[in-house]
């Protein structure tokens, strides 16, 4: 699995990117979120990847930021109906932070005019994100620890969000967490997850 690309922009184009790394061209597939953040042709760059493989093609899909790549995944793996290109539109016709509000608010409107989403996708996504997977609660406490300014009530929060991207329960995700927010050390969501992963496999 390719976790990251480190290289040159060769070209960017508003859905596509291809990175030279060391000489060789990787094309990836990226939102506009993204693209508004690329430097210009020939600098350096860095992008987080998800690849994606089917019977007829394998694609690599770009991200600026864990965010980004997060939403990207949740969307696909807890929101049926919902493929990599309809993840991707999601995230080219909305900020990640004011997806969140929508979700969190209930905005089917705001969330149906997304190119390619409409009123019945819009609908399933609040329906499924925020009954069934539970994440809502997670962004809700997010939020609160950022307005609060508590790095370490942020770290776990954001230790949580990023275990359930990777498919875990939320339940599962908070008592792990919980758990090792309590030993010395454990102050960054990196090291949390990472520790997590360890404890739940």
């Amino acid at each position: 699995m390719i976790a990251f690309l480190r290289g040159l922009l060769a070209e960017a184009l508003p859905h596509r990117a291809t990175i030279d790394v060391n000489g060789v061209g990787y094309l990836v597939l990226i939102p506009l979120t993204t693209f508004d953040k690329l430097p210009h042709p020939g600098e350096k760059v860095q992008l987080l990847t998800h690849y994606h493989v089917t019977d007829r093609d394998h694609t690599l899909f770009g991200f600026f930021t864990s965010d980004e790549r997060d939403l990207f995944r949740l969307l696909m793996d807890r929101v049926s109906g919902i493929g990599p290109k309809m993840a991707l539109s999601v995230l080219s016709g909305m900020p990640v932070a004011a997806f969140k509000d929508a979700v969190i608010s209930g905005d089917v409107k705001s969330l149906s005019r997304i190119k390619g989403v409409g009123g019945k996708t819009a609908e399933r996504i609040v329906l499924e994100l925020k009954d069934k997977v539970g994440v809502v609660d997670a962004w809700q406490a997010s939020r609160t620890a950022k307005g609060a300014h508590d790095p370490k009530q942020e770290a776990q929060t954001d230790a949580v969000l990023g275990l359930i991207a990777l498919g875990y329960k939320q339940s599962e995700a908070i008592k792990a967490v919980n758990d090792l927010a309590k030993q010395p050390g454990m102050d960054t969501a990196d090291k949390l997850i990472r520790e997590a992963l360890r404890s739940m496999n």
